[in-house]
């Protein structure tokens, strides 16, 4: 609970996975979810007693059948959506196992640090698009 707001402030695990060949990996939320039908960051909420990393493992795994092998951290972003607040702990998966899959029957899409920005984002995210195309630009 923020104690400013009175607003509880999800903590959510977002992975900005990185294929052999430079590209990010990008997945389009559900339309029926908040922002839906725009382009994120995989990754997902932080449940009760769980590290940034198990919540990362859970969460791709579950999303997109992969493995996490390696990760480091790249932004943390607080954001008030008005309605609710995020926080989102933001890292780049350097190395997984698996091929990506749409677990969830989510579209998938493997681009360039440079074409993010053809790709309609969540709010919150726009410092984290930011970020990546500072970093692998």
């Amino acid at each position: 609970m923020d104690s400013l707001s009175g607003k509880k402030c999800v903590h959510v695990a977002v992975g900005v996975i990185l294929g052999s060949d430079g590209r990010i990996l990008l997945a389009k939320r559900p339309d029926h979810l908040h922002m839906g039908g725009r382009w994120e960051f995989p990754g997902g909420k932080v449940e009760e007693g769980e590290s940034i990393q198990q919540a990362m493992t859970r969460e791709l795994r579950e999303e997109l059948d992969i493995g996490v092998l390696a990760m480091e951290k790249l932004i943390e972003v607080r954001h008030d959506y008005g309605e609710k607040q995020v926080f989102l702990d933001t890292w780049c998966v350097t190395a997984f196992s698996g091929k990506a899959r749409g677990v969830e029957g989510q579209a998938l899409a493997w681009v360039t640090a440079s074409d993010l920005t053809d790709y309609e984002f969540p709010d919150a995210n726009q410092p984290i698009v930011v970020a990546v195309q500072n970093r692998f630009g």
